[in-house]
């Protein structure tokens, strides 16, 4: 008799399957390709690569980590135009990179994934699409990463406001908003780089602030000819001054992880400095003053924040939105405001890891259930027990307060790479993480953590409703990068 998960012809089956083609998802299916294994499929839901900067399309929308490090170090750019490169510009390397390294000929797009299931029989990851259609793979790779799933308040009487209202991240390109009065909904890293950009063409400009944050000047300049000219022509001049740039960021990691004192030192005089001169109202300059830990949320960059809320026709609204009416918002103190456009700028459901796809490990084991009964972990955010072949990049513990996140993911993907090689060298059908492995790791995680600057005690997209951690490494990325690339593969079990 035919065993039930016996594979019907018209399922395919590949090497390894890659769910997501942003940042994450481009440099491991490039280096996969790199090593020799072109059996491989990038699922990727919207209509074009690039992750969340095809996403990301609002005004103003740009990278908070300089270029020359917020980028691959297996593929260079030396034409970079700005210190911190624009979203088009990001976008841009992003699809140039798919198409140089042979990825873009492996990217399904316009195909969302509901889930996958572990079929044990068949030591196999089956992977069913919004469509209804199934695929399968031996080893599966989530790269859907933190921020991905865009995070809109619901407030009362929202359906019947009458008047174009979206989330940043889903920017509706059709509505023009110049010389409009319009409302930006929170005062995250999305609206500040939205604000000042409104502030230049609106009529009127609402800005709701639950709490104020932390901002610092964004040391940003054009690179001049000459010097993208060098960095073509001396590719190990670029190396330099990436490395530089790195041990810079590195260096912060002091002031999150070790000695919080030195953001109050360095952080808070920037901050201040930059507040005073721009804000000549001490009202306006008292609302937009913490009242926390610099650290403990995210730390923004703007040169113009400040000085845009300055503006007359610029008002910051402290109340908390209470329910809507025709073109109208009301406040909890009872003001009511009339509106022709919102946007939100309130983040992502960043602590919800891979929602809304259900991922299914051995007997069935649903992960979403396990995080919720253990809280969400995995050993170097990468794997967990009962999952076998299946790895995520950009997961649970990964994010990062002072560095840029592709220094992680580079290591992470050079992580499934090894253990894609042992795989194949052992000729295992399964690996599987050991679950005390785990156990050690998510203690050392939360152990760590309570003596970080994130910890501090305000409320932040870093915490999940217990108040712990599970978005953010707790260290320096030296000490990841280690573990990830060279650390012990006996940590898991081979079949």
């Amino acid at each position: 008799m035919p065993s039930p998960h016996a594979s019907p012809v018209c399922v395919k089956q590949h090497e390894v399957i890659i769910i997501g083609a942003g940042f994450g998802g481009i440099g491991l299916a490039a280096r996969l390709l790199q090593i020799g294994i072109s059996d491989l499929l990038v699922l990727e839901k919207s209509a074009d690569v690039g992750g969340v900067w095809a996403a990301n399309r609002y005004l103003g929308a740009a990278c908070d980590v300089p270029s020359h490090l917020y980028s691959f170090s297996f593929a260079p750019n030396p034409h970079w135009s700005r210190r911190f490169a624009p979203q088009a510009e990001i976008l841009r390397y992003l699809q140039d990179t798919a198409r140089a390294t042979g990825v873009l000929p492996h990217v399904r797009l316009n195909t969302e994934v509901q889930g996958a299931r572990w079929l044990q029989e068949l030591a196999l990851w089956e992977v069913t699409l919004a469509s209804g259609e199934t695929v399968r793979c031996r080893v599966l790779v989530s790269a859907v990463g933190q921020l991905s799933r865009p995070l809109v308040p619901t407030i009362a009487g929202q359906d019947q406001l009458g008047v174009p209202q979206f989330h940043s991240a889903q920017w509706d390109a059709g509505v023009d908003l110049a010389g409009k009065t319009v409302a930006v909904v929170g005062t995250g890293a999305s609206a500040i780089q939205l604000v000042p950009e409104l502030a230049r063409m609106a009529k009127r400009l609402l800005v709701f602030q639950r709490t104020p944050a932390y901002v610092i000047p964004r040391p940003d300049a054009e690179f001049a000819p000459f010097t993208r000219a060098r960095f073509a022509r001396w590719p190990w001049l670029q190396r330099i001054y990436r490395w530089g740039i790195y041990w810079q960021y590195e260096l912060r990691g002091l002031g999150f992880t070790r000695f919080a004192f030195l953001l109050e030192w360095l952080g808070k005089r920037q901050f201040e400095g930059m507040l005073r001169a721009q804000v000549a109202d001490p009202q306006l300059r008292e609302a937009l003053t913490p009242r926390y830990a610099i650290g403990c949320k995210r730390v923004l960059m703007s040169n113009d924040y400040f000085a845009a809320l300055a503006k007359p026709h610029v008002q910051l609204v402290q109340q908390a939105l209470q329910r809507m009416e025709p073109q109208t918002l009301l406040t909890a103190d009872g003001q009511r405001h009339a509106v022709d456009a919102v946007v939100y700028g309130t983040g992502f459901a960043a602590t919800s890891l891979l929602a809304p796809m259900r991922i299914c490990g051995v007997g069935g084991t649903d992960l979403h259930a396990r995080w919720q009964q253990q809280g969400a972990a995995a050993y170097l955010g990468l794997s967990v027990p009962g999952f076998p072949n299946f790895f995520m990049l950009y997961g649970p513990n990964t994010n990062l307060g002072h560095n840029s996140i592709l220094v992680m993911l580079e290591a992470q993907i050079d992580h499934v790479l090894r253990c894609v090689y042992k795989l194949r060298k052992n000729g295992a059908r399964a690996m599987e993480l050991r679950e005390p492995v785990l156990q050690r790791f998510h203690a050392s995680m939360r152990q760590r953590f309570a003596h970080t600057v994130f910890a501090a005690g305000c409320q932040s997209w870093y915490l999940d409703k217990d108040g712990h951690s599970p978005t953010n490494w707790p260290g320096f990325t030296v000490s990841y990068c280690l573990r990830a690339r060279y650390g012990s593969l006996g940590v898991y079990r081979f079949a």
